[in-house]
């Protein structure tokens, strides 16, 4: 499978739904929280990405699950729970220099499309560390991952991954 085929949808068809309403105002929240400098609440665990919107121009923020963070390397992978369709995943293909926020550190990135198979084995580990939210991303994405390790390798080779390289 190509770079591009992966997160195209799911092997049922299936595709997550955008959120709505008051589910996309609590889906947002973080960002505000950020805003007012409190960025540190989420740990690690979250991040602030700011990068440019591929039409508008304008600066896009949105908050996201780190996966897994590299301190050695400077790099933090993240996975698009909304395949390449989303906004962010896309935008960042246009113009892939961005700036994060962790805490209350700041650094400008560029991100890095990963490979299927690069993304399997993201996924094995991450569903070994984080089971229970190994299986909330793949089943929210309409995969139905048994929780094994190979079963998560599968799902992950579907679903986009970006590794963000401090620069």
């Amino acid at each position: 499978m190509s770079n591009s085929e992966a997160g195209q949808g799911t092997p049922g068809g299936a595709r997550p739904v955008r959120p709505t309403g008051w589910k996309r105002f609590v889906f947002r929240a973080p960002i505000h929280l950020y805003r007012l400098g409190l960025g540190g609440l989420f740990g690690k665990r979250l991040l602030l990405l700011e990068h440019l919107g591929r039409t508008s121009g304008k600066t896009r923020r949105v908050v996201l699950e780190v996966v897994s963070y590299d301190r050695q390397a400077r790099t933090w992978t993240l996975a698009s729970g909304f395949g390449t369709g989303a906004q962010w995943y896309r935008n960042l293909q246009e113009q892939p220099r961005a700036t994060i926020q962790v805490g209350r550190r700041r650094c400008a990135v560029i991100a890095d499309f990963l490979p299927a198979e690069e993304g399997g084995r993201i996924m094995a580990r991450y569903g070994a560390k984080h089971p229970k939210a190994a299986k909330s991303l793949t089943g929210y994405m309409g995969f139905e991952a048994d929780g094994t390790a190979e079963g998560y390798r599968q799902a992950g080779e579907h679903i986009p991954f970006v590794r963000l390289v401090e620069q």
